[in-house]
């Protein structure tokens, strides 16, 4: 078995579905590769660059994941995304200006200032903006 069905599906469409050879993005856990055969298990996705490889295709495909769930099973990946991006869909101004403001929070403690708040705010902007740098070095 070289190849696993892939599906990533989002509120407001389906962004891949067909066959690849392998699949990375970040859980709660850590940065992980799933390949054909993996063990089934399901994990939390936490915001980062999700990256899928198809068989014969020079370049992987890319896209920035919020937040999400994977069902992984030893033939079939379902990737249920909350907010995902293509590199083509993502403001990298906005992105940089909403880091900006995070780490500004971050670091005058504002009144009202919730950290656990500005660092996902970190996070998300991070995978939007690593998720465009990848894609262009590719």
């Amino acid at each position: 078995m070289n190849k696993v069905r892939l599906q990533v599906i989002t509120p407001d469409r389906v962004v891949f579905d067909g066959e690849c050879t392998m699949i990375e993005y970040n859980t709660t856990e850590g940065f992980v590769g799933v390949l054909p055969g993996h063990v089934a298990m399901t994990q939390i996705i936490a915001p980062g660059t999700l990256t899928i490889y198809e068989e014969g295709k020079e370049q992987p495909m890319y896209a920035a994941v919020m937040s999400g769930i994977a069902t992984i099973m030893p033939d079939t990946i379902t990737i249920l995304a909350e907010i995902l991006e293509l590199p083509e869909e993502i403001d990298a101004e906005r992105a940089k200006q909403s880091k900006e403001r995070a780490e500004k929070r971050i670091e005058e403690k504002a009144e009202n200032f919730n950290l656990e708040r500005a660092e996902q705010a970190i996070k998300r902007a991070n995978a939007r903006l690593d998720t465009i740098k990848v894609s262009k070095i590719s």
